[in-house]
Order: C-alpha cells, then sequence, then structure tokens
C-alpha cells in the first residue's frame, strides 16, 4: 500500500545518489555514511510506495521502469530544494559555501590551483573543491556544480559556454635532442621517440592530441598522467606533445618544430541550468571566465590558417603552404570539433 505521505526527503536523496551511481557504494561515499544506511534508506522508500524501484545485479544497482519515472520526480524535488537553500542562504551578506569544480589533472595541477588563491582573496569564505577526473563529468548528475572541459558535452538541463582555447606543441629535453638531433621536418619525426597516454585506458578522445601531430609514433613511454608525461620527456625518454599552460616557466624543455606542427583544444564551462544563477556558482564561474579571458595563451585562435599565424607572431618569413593541404585542414576542421594545423 502506497503511503506518499511517509515520504521522507532523505529517502529520496539516498534513491538519487544510488540511482547516479549504480551502487549501494557509490552512494554512501558521496553522502559519507555507510553502505547499510544506504541499504536501509532503499527499502525504507521502496516499501513506503509498496514497489521495487531497483534491479538488483551482481555489478550493483539498474533503475527499473518504476525507478526511472521516480528518478524524474525526484530530481525535480531537488532542484526545488538546491533553489530553496540557495535562496534562504543568499539572504545574508557574505558569499559563501562550497563550489566542486571538476576538469582534467593537468589544467586542474598545472594552471588551476595556483591562481585560485585569487579567488579566496575575493571571497574568503567560499570554498573551492578542485576534482580532477580523466573522464566526462556529469553536472547533471551532480558528480560536479561546474565542469571545465576541451569539449562541449552534450546533454539535456545542461549550459555550456565556451572561455577560450590553448595551443599544444612538441617539446624535448635538451640532452634528448642533443642525443637524437632536433628534428627539421616533421618527416624527421619517423626516427624519434614519443611519450603519450596508455592507449585502452583513455576515457576523452579530446586528449588523443599526439594523433593530430603524428599517426604512427613510436612510443618509448606511456602514462594515463599528462603530468608524469611532461617529466619522463624532461628525463630525456622521448618527444611528448603538450598545453601550452604546462610549460610555462620550464627551462628543462625545448619546442620542437614550434612553425610547423602544433594542435588546439576549446575550454568550455558547463553548469547545470538549476544551478547557473547560484551567487556562489556565478562566482566561481565568473572568477574563471575573467582568468581565461585576459590570459592570452588561453586565447588561441583555433582556425588553420590564423593559428600558424600566431604560431609565427613576430617572424617575417611565413612558410607557403599549398593549397591543397589548406583545403585538407579546412575539411578536417569541419569534420570535427579539434582543431588542428598539421604541415
Amino acid at each position: 500500500m502506497q503511503d506518499f505521505n511517509g515520504l521522507d526527503w532523505d529517502d529520496l536523496k539516498v534513491f538519487l545518489h544510488a540511482a547516479r551511481g549504480g551502487s549501494l557504494g557509490s552512494a554512501a561515499r558521496r553522502l559519507r555514511v555507510d553502505q547499510s544506511t544506504i541499504s536501509r534508506r532503499i527499502a525504507h522508500l521502496e516499501s513506503t510506495l509498496g514497489i521495487a524501484l531497483f534491479e538488483r545485479l551482481p555489478s550493483g544497482l539498474r533503475v527499473n521502469e518504476a525507478g526511472d519515472r521516480l528518478l524524474c520526480h525526484a530530481e525535480r524535488i531537488e532542484s526545488a530544494v538546491i533553489a530553496m537553500r540557495e535562496d534562504v542562504q543568499c539572504g545574508g551578506t557574505q558569499m559563501a559555501g562550497r563550489v566542486r569544480l571538476a576538469t582534467m589533472e593537468g589544467i586542474a595541477s598545472l594552471y588551476l590551483a595556483a591562481r585560485l588563491s585569487r579567488l579566496r582573496r575575493q571571497h574568503p569564505h567560499l570554498t573551492v573543491e578542485l576534482l580532477t577526473s580523466p573522464q566526462t563529468v556529469s553536472v547533471n548528475r551532480r558528480e560536479a556544480d561546474l565542469f571545465l572541459s576541451f569539449f562541449q558535452p552534450r546533454g539535456q538541463g545542461m549550459v555550456s559556454e565556451q572561455l577560450g582555447s590553448f595551443r599544444l606543441g612538441l617539446y624535448g629535453a635538451r640532452d634528448y635532442l642533443d642525443r637524437e638531433g632536433m628534428p627539421d621536418s616533421a618527416a624527421d619525426l619517423a626516427r624519434h621517440s614519443f611519450v603519450t597516454y596508455i592507449d585502452d585506458l583513455i576515457q576523452l578522445d579530446s586528449v588523443r592530441w599526439l594523433d593530430d601531430i603524428i599517426k604512427t609514433p613510436n612510443v618509448s613511454f606511456h602514462s594515463n598522467s599528462m603530468i608524469a608525461q611532461m617529466n619522463a620527456a624532461a628525463g630525456g625518454i622521448g618527444l611528448v606533445l603538450l598545453p601550452s599552460f604546462a610549460v610555462e616557466g620550464r627551462r628543462d624543455l625545448m619546442p620542437v618544430l614550434p612553425r610547423q606542427l602544433s594542435t588546439s583544444r576549446e575550454l568550455w564551462l558547463n553548469v547545470h541550468t538549476d544551478l547557473q544563477f547560484v551567487p556562489r556558482i556565478r562566482a566561481v564561474s565568473g572568477f574563471l571566465k575573467a582568468t581565461f579571458k585576459a590570459d592570452p595563451t588561453m586565447q588561441a585562435n583555433t582556425s588553420g590558417a590564423q593559428l600558424l599565424d600566431a604560431l609565427m607572431d613576430g617572424e617575417h618569413l611565413k612558410p607557403v603552404i599549398p593549397a591543397q593541404r589548406l583545403q585538407g585542414a579546412a575539411a578536417m576542421e569541419r569534420a570535427a570539433p579539434r582543431r588542428t594545423t598539421r604541415l
């Protein structure tokens, strides 16, 4: 027998996290309780409604048809609770609270972390949780408040805004280049070794950036960490393709063919529609927008010919590019979201 008067928001909250995470354990970790509490809450909710909401599988939990219908209603209730909480909290004079920002390891560790102190000075009662992830983080599932990505994610209930773009180039350690020789052209790369990601562990195609430069590299070192790749290359194990922000201030890595080979990625900030106007979220998103807009290295021009001009900035001599190559590059840009200059 269904007793909707007995519905408990805490039960619905547990249901939401279990449905999104697909297991008791993931819900327990997110809510910081033990799995028995999660199991008890779900059982209480199912008893209250008089229906089962999940299929219990060896791999975890999967919402059934009834659970899927409840999920839509529960998310609307969650949105209303968030809006109510923010409205009440914003009645004070101080900007306060937590904001979880998710992004890739490299830009989090090598770019954002050192700059967040400025946000802290502006809003001393605002706390940022910087989450690094090698995969897409869903703001729709409340896995984070903001997701800074190298591509525009697809999905409903989400607002995405492009904040800029950055270039990537080849780099090598001086001792490696002294030993193996500095390449004079793209054709010379066939005799060099490279550092890159572990292919079967790549969860985002946007980091397959070495493919933009060379299709069949001789790989001497694999890692799922961009920072580990950078340090391995600095140790002389091979050439590595790195974002411009990663090599800022480093003297142990030298650019390789900077006027001939480069690629770029876009920067997108993504937020759930329910949170886009929340003051604490707007404070962090506004800070990110201002930071990237003010940094020329994060506003790389991503069209093929103009990117080449940017790379050749300050030089009077510029290479002549065959027309068919420019046409091919233009076709590649139309066919894929990744922007590449490949000579």
